[in-house]
């Protein structure tokens, strides 16, 4: 094949792979925003001065021997949760998070993005805090809208393959994009 012949071909490819990237970043531009964002935003959620992630505190004993039992523990973080904050509130926890080098305890509850920390072995409230993280979390990988439609999981599913699958698109036609005139070029000389 001569390079009049080689050029007119790589010519047609990048114009495919130029319009493969133009009609996909249209197409996607509102769920990239969203990820890079997000995205970024979670990067800074330890350095936020407590805004995005509240600070994890230090109970008084990291023996795991001296402290209450885990049920207990639990009984008190819904007591503080429907005492300090709200009785309308559900204590329907999302997970439990023990930190034995910190002699804590976070309690993290599934339908509000509220934490408590108590102290292992006192039960003792470190912390009450929003964890607007957890929030941006869900925005950030789509579970967000399982959330609201039950749960299921599945579009979290179908939106990470979606999203995944985009990137490596923009990835390769991206550089095509970049590669290919300097391809062309050479063709031509």
């Amino acid at each position: 094949m001569d390079n009049s012949k080689k050029r007119k071909r790589q010519a047609r490819i990048l114009r495919g792979f130029r319009k493969v990237h133009r009609t996909a970043g249209a197409f996607l531009f509102i769920f990239f925003f969203f990820i890079s964002v997000s995205g970024i935003i979670l990067g800074w959620k330890k350095d936020s001065g407590e805004i995005i992630l509240p600070k994890s505190y230090r109970g008084s004993s990291n023996e795991l021997s001296d402290w209450l039992p885990l049920d207990s523990l639990h009984q008190k973080a819904v007591r503080v949760l429907h005492d300090s904050i709200s009785n309308e509130l559900s204590a329907k926890i999302d997970r439990i998070d023990v930190r034995k080098e910190k002699g804590m305890v976070k309690f993290i509850f599934k339908e509000h993005y509220t934490g408590i920390q108590l102290d292992g072995a006192t039960g003792e409230v470190l912390n009450i805090g929003k964890r607007h993280s957890d929030l941006i979390e869900n925005i950030h990988d789509g579970s967000i809208v399982d959330n609201y439609l039950g749960g299921t999981g599945y579009f979290k599913l179908f939106y990470t393959s979606v999203m995944g699958i985009a990137l490596l698109i923009f990835t390769i036609t991206g550089f095509w994009l970049w590669y290919g005139p300097k391809h062309m070029r050479k063709l031509r000389k």
